[in-house]
């Protein structure tokens, strides 16, 4: 992750190129960011990022699929492959797509921030810079559509297990975790399974995408 001093590395992932020219001329453009590459293509996203690795992807959530068959992975899934192989560099979904579905899916691919197209550059820049820090990015709508009322009114989270949950939406271990909060590694498994039965959820992603939606994280 970025140290919050060297420019926020970025790679750019928008299967149109005057969408790709138009981000990196925004981006350029604005002290504190440096644009490290570009692709149109899921697949090579992949492997840019392992190679480059940027501290935040901008993610193009439904990439055309005229690549070979083979090869083919949309904005989702190649989502899922830069977060499990290139864990400290984080993606943001960039898309024109605001609906409910898209947002958490994209959340549960395990992206820290959504935002759209139409929106202002500035919530571009402030939605990268909060991804790198380790938080959440966000467009009004979207946030809208998460942090909605709760599933079920009656469950209500500890205030150790809201501290577990937002460590873990930062990205932390067991490990981590324990040592931020002075616990053990027995410790914070036995919190996580307990938020997993009240939040209705059976991993990590999907827990912090319900505890997106229902307002258990502040909202970069």
């Amino acid at each position: 992750m970025n140290d919050g001093r060297a420019p926020l590395r970025v790679l750019i992932v928008d299967d149109h190129t005057v969408v790709r020219a138009g981000l990196r001329a925004l981006l350029t453009g604005e002290p504190g960011f440096d644009v490290v590459g570009e692709t149109g293509d899921g697949a090579e996203a992949v492997r840019l990022a392992a190679r480059l690795r940027p501290d935040v992807v901008l993610m193009d959530l439904r990439l055309t699929l005229d690549t070979d068959p083979g090869d083919r992975l949309n904005g989702l899934d190649a989502t899922r492959r830069i977060v499990a192989g290139t864990p400290q560099t984080r993606v943001v979904v960039l898309t024109s797509y605001s609906g409910q579905g898209d947002v958490v899916r994209a959340m549960e691919a395990g992206a820290r921030g959504y935002i759209l197209k139409a929106g202002p550059p500035e919530e571009l820049f402030r939605a990268v810079r909060a991804a790198a820090a380790g938080g959440m990015g966000l467009a009004p709508e979207v946030a809208g559509h998460l942090a909605g009322p709760l599933a079920d009114p009656g469950t209500v989270l500890s205030e150790r297990e809201i501290q577990v949950v937002r460590l873990l939406a930062r990205g932390g271990s067991n490990r981590s975790i324990a040592a931020s909060l002075h616990l053990t590694e027995a410790t914070v498994k036995t919190h996580l399974v307990r938020i997993y039965r009240k939040l209705g959820t059976e991993n990590r992603a999907s827990t912090v995408s319900e505890a997106v939606r229902r307002g258990l994280l502040e909202l970069g």
